[in-house]
């Protein structure tokens, strides 16, 4: 059977949810977590910052074009330009306001901020561009042009600039809930990580309680490479005494599976002790199926319905992979030859490395890759969890660390096997024993890079940081994709 034809049990399934949260009293959206008042004060800031920083884009844009123009000679007509940088920038604000920018959603590693700072820009100089044509203002096109390019610089920037604040704030407790995470394995520790990592929320990771007693108590740490913040281990029963003793008003269930007399005393003891109830997936009573679910960062929240993209999303994402991979694989051809020569010359077998993985709908697919490891290792294997893996040959341990051994997968970018953004490919082997959750990555085409290539997850096995492909599924955007891609430059060239 050829390729095209194969394909893994797939349709027909129905997705189930991801992590989610549920409380006593459903809400929607995280404001019913966070501070009141610190919200609405880091909205304001949020809102002004943004209005300042668009504003003086747009008027820098026009003293560089007419700078440019003139040759250092400026004669604005500082009135109306001044008039033109206010409008574009209550316009984005507004845009930014109808998008749900200030209402406090997670960073989902700040590449939603990014998207934002891409894509409203754009839309408000759509709306623009006919109503100074209408309104006979002086914009010239180069300082259109300049615009275009300034304000979403600027804007991500400052947002950058932003979150850094408002996490100098959170760590110091200002506008913070303090949480209790019930739970000290895998989710727990995915939970405080993100809680630490997502200021906006308004949740702060204090303590976590292990129930089980032969686990040890000590401290745990967020994800990532430097680890500087971590919450201590309590053993023990969640009983109302602990709960109260902690100090927290939230309290996070992420210990799956538990059995119902046990949840049921957790869920007593945090209503004596007044605290509020949050979820994730596995953890959830059968109850819990007619509450309101939230996203928190991507983590905690998920829909079961499909989320079907505009057609000509669909085809701008086709039409940027074709002219991107077309134009990089011109550009990078010299590069691809010296590393075919090198991968010759330091061990022997072919430099291009070729397997089967699993695409979209469950299709079979060939993926290509510069070989990395010797000719003898298993062609279908568990991936390298370690640079000193004695798999990997000399050169291969500089194209895996640097990633040039994806490069030749811009090949199946341009046949359409993959796109330059999605969630990676597996091999089929590992898909036979997905799980209904897991499946829902095959719903769209898969990826050279993505929310998981970015996190500090990336590290262990795809499969296993399901979270961040179905937050992608659920919220992609050309936007999203250009944030995506950038974020992914920057980590290329910082060495991450």
């Amino acid at each position: 059977m050829s390729a095209t034809g194969q394909r893994i049990a797939f349709e027909g399934e129905h997705p189930a949810h991801l992590h989610e949260n549920v409380s006593s009293a459903p809400y929607v959206g995280w404001e019913g977590l966070a501070r009141a008042p610190f919200r609405r004060a880091m909205a304001y800031c949020a809102a002004t910052a943004d209005f300042l920083t668009v504003a003086l884009a747009v008027f820098g844009a026009e003293v560089l074009a007419e700078t440019i123009q003139t040759g250092g000679r400026i004669h604005l007509a500082a009135r109306e330009v001044l008039s033109i940088a206010l409008g574009v920038a209550l316009l984005a604000v507004s845009l930014f306001q109808s998008d749900g920018a200030y209402r406090g959603i997670g960073s989902m590693l700040r590449i939603r901020e990014t998207e934002r700072a891409l894509r409203i820009p754009a839309q408000a100089f759509l709306v623009l561009l006919p109503l100074s044509f209408l309104a006979h203002l002086n914009l010239t096109r180069a300082a259109t042009l300049w615009s275009i390019l300034l304000v979403p610089l600027s804007l991500i920037l400052e947002k950058q600039l932003f979150a850094t604040a408002t996490r100098a704030l959170a760590t110091r407790g200002y506008g913070s809930r303090r949480v209790a995470v019930y739970g000290a394995g895998r989710a727990g520790r995915r939970v405080i990580s993100m809680l630490f990592n997502s200021p906006w929320l308004g949740l702060r990771p204090a303590i976590v309680i292990e129930g089980d007693p032969s686990q040890t108590a000590g401290r745990i740490f967020e994800l990532g490479y430097r680890r500087r913040q971590s919450v201590p281990v309590r053993r023990g029963p969640a009983t109302p005494l602990l709960l109260k003793s902690c100090g927290c008003e939230v309290l996070v269930i992420a210990t799956p599976n538990l059995a119902s007399s046990t949840l049921s005393g957790i869920r007593r003891a945090a209503k004596q002790a007044g605290m509020q109830l949050i979820y994730l997936a596995d953890a959830a009573p059968p109850d819990s199926q007619q509450a309101t679910w939230m996203d928190l960062d991507g983590l905690l929240a998920a829909s079961s319905a499909d989320w079907i993209p505009a057609w000509h999303y669909r085809a701008l994402k086709r039409m940027t992979d074709v002219v991107v991979s077309s134009v990089l694989l011109a550009l990078l051809s010299p590069l691809l030859l010296a590393i075919t020569l090198l991968i010759r010359v330091d061990s022997r077998g072919r430099a291009l490395f070729v397997q089967k993985r699993v695409g979209r709908r469950g299709r079979l697919f060939d993926i290509y890759k510069f070989r990395s490891m010797y000719i003898d290792v298993p062609r279908y294997d568990l991936s390298p969890a370690s640079p000193d893996d004695q798999r990997i040959t000399r050169i291969g341990r500089f194209l895996r660390r640097t990633s040039l051994d994806e490069l030749p997968q811009l090949v199946n970018v341009l046949r359409g096997n993959m796109s330059l953004v999605g969630p990676r490919p597996e091999m089929p082997f590992i898909v036979d024993f997905y799980s209904p959750q897991e499946r829902q990555r095959l719903h769209v085409v898969p990826g050279i890079t993505g929310l998981w290539q970015l996190s500090a997850d990336r590290s262990s096995p795809i499969h296993e940081n399901i979270e961040y492909d179905l937050c992608y599924i659920r919220n992609r955007s050309f936007f999203l994709d250009m944030a995506i891609l950038l974020h992914t430059v920057f980590c290329a060239m910082r060495g991450v």
